[in-house]
């Protein structure tokens, strides 16, 4: 599982600017107002779920406190270093699922104990009294790597991980797999762009109808999704191997050969 949030921009009506708020630009204000939301991804079959949305002056760790209630136990969850704080990887953690999530390199991260992969743990600290106190830490494993022969890689990448023991996943793996942390930035590109439209507001003219829109988005993304995971199940594929672009493309090509529901509940050929 991938967690991240992004933004969409919604229709310039009054209504909608009280209710979602807009960014401030370099010039006064953007042109149109946004909401703002955070989610998860499971990377296999990138279905995005969890979502929490809300204005935009509503910051994505505020969000992410309500998102990680949908971890479970068994679960993996990975996160970028903007997400990382003492409050929110705690209660990630008391979910039951694992965590692997990258933070920021200056992060002082004392090596307690160093392990045989390289990795080492350490703990991480509520306030900075109690890091003077060494009180009531937080034992996590640090995981700091580089990216040899990548252009513009920065100098070292640091993770932190529940997963304590090297034999549960050895550092060189859990840096390789920290990196599908970016299937959740295609899933919220097909959202977007693919399903959206490139340079597409949300055409609701009121807050009520753009929430709407909004879920129904969601619900497109998922049932794509869905029925491209059920496509490499039968064909013995990695649902990463199948075009999302292809797979929308096909849908609307056969929608209108399927019969619709009316809303008087009478069967309507087309």
């Amino acid at each position: 599982m991938s967690l991240d949030g992004s933004t969409l921009e919604v229709a310039d009506e009054k209504e909608n600017e009280r209710a979602f708020g807009r960014p401030s630009a370099s010039r006064g204000s953007s042109a149109y107002p946004q909401l703002r939301f955070v989610s998860l991804v499971e990377s296999g079959t990138q279905v995005l779920f969890g979502t929490r949305w809300a204005g935009y002056a509503t910051g994505e760790i505020t969000l992410a406190h309500e998102v990680i209630a949908a971890l479970q136990k068994g679960m993996l969850c990975l996160a970028d270093r903007n997400f990382f704080g003492f409050r929110l990887w705690n209660q990630a953690r008391a979910t039951g699922a694992d965590l692997l999530w990258r933070v920021k390199k200056n992060l002082r991260l004392a090596a307690e104990k160093v392990l045989p992969d390289g990795s080492y743990l350490s703990r991480i600290y509520a306030s900075e009294r109690d890091r003077r106190h060494q009180a009531n830490g937080i034992i996590v494993r640090v995981i700091d790597y580089q990216l040899e022969g990548i252009a513009d890689a920065e100098p070292i990448y640091r993770l932190v991980t529940t997963l304590l023991d090297p034999t549960d996943g050895p550092a060189e793996e859990l840096a390789a797999l920290y990196h599908e942390r970016w299937e959740i930035e295609t899933a919220l590109g097909e959202l977007k762009t693919h399903l959206r439209g490139a340079k597409i507001v949300l055409r609701s003219k009121t807050p009520d109808l753009v929430r709407q829109e909004f879920y129904g988005l969601l619900l497109a993304h998922f049932a794509v999704r869905g029925l491209m995971h059920e496509a490499a199940l039968q064909a013995g594929e990695d649902p990463d191997r199948l075009s999302f672009v292809h797979a929308v493309r096909v849908l609307r090509r056969k929608l209108p050969f399927y019969a619709a529901i009316s809303p008087a509940g009478e069967e309507a050929v087309p």
